[in-house]
């Protein structure tokens, strides 16, 4: 029988999880609204990989963010882990930019764990902060041509308020050291 304590913390992190999942939810929603309304030839969709080989740091994660990544990453097989814990290491001990992330399958272009992939994985090429794109420069491109002239873009500080809710956060490296596989 768990003691208090931990049945308390484990209470409130599914709370967080709960919390994160309509967060993603509403995203999801978001980014599908943005490609519905004639905009289905949006760069970011599987196979365009140019913010996952371009990543400015290590990716911060609430701890729901990452227990929701873990599920994804238990779901691998040990090889693919081993792959992940290797390119995690390189990372953690010298993270040279552009950080290329060590989720991404890169010879598929494609994330490993796509439908357990962080909010900013989520929000990127879809959402601005204030008047700053969060988009890559093939879409700042498109922005400054005007093409995207009718785009409602999705509002990243109403997300990072959300965000804050779950809790402080730690770099993935350091989730993915501290995770007991």
């Amino acid at each position: 029988m768990p003691v208090p304590s931990e049945s308390a913390d484990t209470e409130a992190a599914d709370s967080k999880v709960d919390t994160l999942a309509e967060l993603h939810a509403d995203i999801d929603a978001r980014v599908s609204a943005i490609i519905a309304d004639g905009h289905g030839e949006w760069l970011c969709r599987v196979g365009c990989d140019a913010c996952c080989r371009r990543l400015a740091a290590i990716p911060d994660l609430t701890e729901a963010e990452w227990l929701r990544l873990r599920e994804g990453l238990a779901e691998l097989s040990p090889e693919l882990l081993r792959e992940i814990s290797r390119d995690m290491a390189a990372l953690a001990e010298r993270p040279v930019r552009p950080i290329v992330c060590p989720l991404l399958d890169r010879a598929e272009g494609a994330c490993r764990v796509y439908a357990h992939r962080p909010v900013a994985c989520r929000t990127y090429g879809f959402y601005v902060q204030r008047d700053q794109g969060l988009y890559c420069k093939d879409i700042e491109a498109q922005v400054a041509e005007g093409r995207w002239a009718e785009v409602v873009w999705g509002n990243h500080d109403a997300v990072d308020r959300r965000l804050s809710g779950l809790g402080g956060t730690r770099h993935l490296t350091e989730w993915f050291f501290g995770w007991k596989r």
